[in-house]
């Protein structure tokens, strides 16, 4: 037998407040107007070139109507030029930034892991001369590269002038300050308790380091390969100095004979092939962005 309950004439009934667009607005509503205008102003330039890239007109003032016109004949002049080899340039592109930022990541973490867990003499002193480098950009070095390269050219070819082995060392050499710095400061968010106990267990340092630290790492690696492929496919003039031979060159370097000519510049062309070259950079960002937030969601005990 079930006994009702007394019905209470006194209960709280939320009553729904009246919409105040004022409130609403310097609330929270600024914040989605300065978020609409940032993806137009962001969204913009890429729409333009893309526009451009469609439009058969040759010039960049041509396409200022967007997409006005839609033509695929510059994709196909692109691939059809024998004294611009496009798909060569875009296989040395994308070897040339793979090699160098797989190189750089495992260098990059090889050194991290070395100044973050071991206590070595001038241990102090290489992480300051790590930061004091990076005062200095790589531009400056460009003469003594050149004539460095073009030394080593007379005795070992394949690394000297004009071999994109060459170029990968050249990018190893200089890229490997600023990454092992930022990789050092997330190693050292690593309890050290977890090599403690590895080696409790009779690990080495290599063993640590490949199958524990790098996993618990995998955010850095991530961050430091992709800004290493974007700064390798994009560098110019490093590559336009030590790549001479037309099937040797980049993207960066190539690109730059549609618009350099005085009489025969092209831009339609041009913003076709720059269409084509940020395609690996955005695939690149949307394969790794999962293992970025992923890894810094998990955090490092898991």
């Amino acid at each position: 037998m079930r006994i009702a309950a007394p019905e209470t004439s006194d209960r709280y009934i939320p009553t729904k407040r009246p919409f105040n667009p004022r409130k609403w607005f310097f609330d929270t509503g600024w914040r989605h107007l300065v978020g609409a205008v940032m993806v137009v102003f962001c969204s913009f330039p890429l729409l333009y070139v893309l526009s451009a890239s469609l439009h058969p007109g040759g010039t960049l003032i041509t396409a200022n109507g967007l997409f006005s016109e839609i033509n695929l004949g510059s994709y196909e002049t692109l691939f059809n030029l024998p004294q611009q080899p496009y798909a060569a340039w875009y296989g040395n592109t994308l070897l040339i930034g793979s090699v160098t930022s797989a190189c750089t990541v495992f260098l990059g973490a090889l050194a991290a892991y070395s100044f973050s867990r071991m206590r070595f003499s001038g241990r102090r002193a290489g992480l300051l001369m790590l930061v004091l480098v990076q005062m200095f950009p790589q531009l400056l070095a460009v003469v003594a590269i050149f004539l460095l390269l073009n030394g080593i050219s007379d005795i070992f070819p394949l690394i000297g002038l004009d071999s994109q082995i060459g170029l990968i060392m050249v990018y190893l050499g200089g890229a490997l300050g600023v990454n092992t710095y930022l990789m050092y400061g997330f190693f050292n968010t690593i309890p050290a308790s977890i090599d403690e106990a590895a080696k409790i267990d009779g690990a080495g340092h290599a063993r640590i380091f490949f199958t524990i630290i790098l996993r618990l790492v995998a955010p850095i690696l991530a961050v430091v390969g992709l800004l290493s492929f974007v700064g390798s496919t994009n560098e110019f003039v490093i590559a336009s100095i030590v790549l001479i031979t037309p099937e040797k060159q980049t993207l960066a370097v190539g690109l730059y004979q549609f618009v350099s000519q005085e009489f025969s510049s092209n831009y339609s062309v041009f913003a076709a092939g720059a269409v084509l070259a940020a395609l690996p950079v955005m695939a690149l960002f949307l394969w790794l962005q999962k293992y970025i937030v992923g890894g810094l969601t998990a955090g490092s005990v898991k």
